[in-house]
């Protein structure tokens, strides 16, 4: 299957970083948002990350702008979808949310369309099961930030079929990263395994075993952790980490992954990591 269109459903944080790798990949991008402000403010950040690509010459200011001519933008999933040969939602992480975008997206794409969600720990299976092509759904979850990080997660529902996973894994190659096939369990495995440290390392700053920039020396000193516990939730959001820690604890059944309450003050409180200034560390504008 050969993809050279790809819609981009989300222009936060995510959405804008998939839509930037693809670009810079050659591929088409209609990237999506809620609103024109939005998705325009998806698209100057993608100018400012390539910005910082060509003054570390890792891009020519040619290139930057081929880049970003491949770009479209739209408020109307329904209306980027048809044409497109991979869908990649990247919306906030809630169930119902994504239900009903999937099925949006069902009916509006080309019945031959891959629709992928970069979620992080919902259900592949459940999300297929919103549309009436659930072989064709799967997830496509990239690290963050995704014009740096390498590792593509690539999860299989149960539906999904051979010819779905082999163009996604290849499409992932095709954009420089090293995709990773994983079965769809709770959290697959990067979050299954990252969310219960950072959980515990909120337990530990609200027990008073240590500040927040001391558990996040340990950790990047003591275990070679290139971003400390703490300020790695600050950059996933502290609202999405709550999330995941909610899907693990709902659908693994296991107290292990009961959410810090301290996590659940900071998110009440609005301060949710870097987009909103504060989390466990305060950011400038």
């Amino acid at each position: 299957m050969t993809i050279d269109t790809v819609a981009v459903i989300g222009g936060g944080q995510m959405g804008n970083g998939i839509a930037h790798v693809c670009a810079q990949s050659g591929l088409h991008v209609r990237m999506v948002d809620i609103s024109r402000e939005a998705v325009e403010a998806g698209v100057a950040t993608i100018s400012k990350n390539m910005d910082r690509q060509v003054r570390k010459e890792r891009m020519t200011p040619e290139e930057k702008e081929a880049a970003l001519a491949r770009i479209q933008t739209f408020t109307d999933p329904a209306e980027a979808a048809p044409g497109a040969q991979l869908i990649v939602e990247a919306i906030p992480e809630r169930p119902e949310l994504k239900y009903k975008l999937f099925a949006t997206l069902d009916g509006a794409a080309d019945p031959g369309t891959i629709l992928a969600s970069n979620t992080s720990s919902i259900s592949i299976t459940e999300i297929a099961a919103r549309t009436g092509r659930p072989e064709k759904v799967i997830g496509m979850h990239f690290m963050n930030p995704v014009p740096v990080m390498q590792l593509v997660e690539v999860i299989r529902g149960l539906a999904t079929d051979e010819a779905t996973t082999e163009a996604v894994m290849e499409l992932a190659r095709a954009l420089g990263k090293t995709p990773v096939e994983v079965n769809d369990f709770p959290g697959f495995v990067s979050n299954r395994i990252l969310l219960p440290m950072i959980n515990e390392a909120v337990f530990a700053l609200m027990e008073g075993v240590a500040e927040a920039e001391a558990i996040d020396t340990v950790m990047k000193l003591g275990m070679n952790h290139p971003m400390g516990p703490l300020a790695l939730a600050d950059l996933i959001g502290l609202d999405t980490c709550l999330s995941i820690l909610e899907v693990l604890h709902r659908e693994l059944g296991d107290d292990r992954y009961r959410p810090c309450p301290l996590l659940r003050k900071y998110v009440a409180a609005g301060w949710l990591g870097r987009k909103s200034g504060r989390g466990f560390y305060a950011y400038g504008q």
